[in-house]
């Protein structure tokens, strides 16, 4: 499989006041499509810097990234603004939906900036909608969803354009446990479909549902392994 990220000796430093933040200091990782990896860490390990970067939302201070062939590290902000659009789907921790928008109108929002027409729009929404079982909700606003519904709105929304990589920042922060496995079932369910997944979580359980799990600690990779034991339906209780 070919390589659909790749970075080489990033670093990433942020000027505090009178101090330099090192956010991170010499990453190089390789994810080929298909996969499905989470990037763990406790905070301030960097795992967010890099999601931003992987993401196109910050650039490198030094070293390369490139992504589906394209080196992103010197685009422009116009630039990584249109890969961000074509390549890359979001699922945040607080869902980001317009609150007066129906579930159709939020999916089909990163359409109108791609130039697709009204009709092509709600196509397309609609087939992403019903690839999340919510079809039958697709004219209910935010307001009228539960958590996990709007999550699922979310996921959709980062469906729509087909994008070369998901990317969700703790997917599950703002939702209960039993919603919280419905939603990780639903990942491993698109990946099985094909779709790369990266996954920013600080929660070990959710985590297990990756196969490959990529831990960082002060701004470095501390290690990078397979998941020899990917969580399917609701993680079983250790303790």
């Amino acid at each position: 499989m070919p390589n659909i990220i790749k970075t080489t000796n990033i670093k990433k430093t942020y000027k505090m006041g009178n101090n330099i933040v090192n956010a991170l200091q010499d990453v190089s990782i390789s994810i080929e499509k298909g996969e499905y990896v989470a990037f763990m860490g406790p905070s301030g390990s960097g795992k967010s810097t890099l999601m931003n970067i992987v993401g196109c939302l910050d650039t490198p201070t030094a070293g390369e990234y490139w992504l589906n062939s394209q080196q992103v590290s010197d685009m422009t902000e116009n630039e990584l603004a249109m890969v961000r659009n074509k390549e890359i789907g979001f699922v945040f921790q607080t869902f980001n939906l317009l609150p007066r928008a129906s579930a159709l109108e939020n999916v089909a929002l990163p359409l109108i900036y791609a130039g697709y027409s009204k009709s092509e729009r709600d196509e397309m929404a609609m087939g992403a909608l019903e690839s999340v079982s919510l079809g039958d909700r697709y004219h209910h606003k935010p307001n009228e969803l539960s958590g996990g519904q709007r999550q699922r709105v979310a996921i959709a929304r980062a469906l729509v354009n087909n994008p070369s990589i998901i990317l969700a920042d703790e997917p599950t922060g703002n939702l209960d446990s039993k919603t919280s496995y419905d939603i990780m079932n639903l990942f491993q369910e698109l990946h099985d479909k094909g779709n790369t997944i990266i996954m920013v979580t600080h929660e070990d359980d959710i985590a297990h549902y990756a196969h490959r799990i990529i831990r960082l600690k002060d701004g470095l990779v501390e290690w990078d392994h397979k998941n020899e034991k990917v969580t399917r339906g609701e993680p079983v209780e250790t303790h």
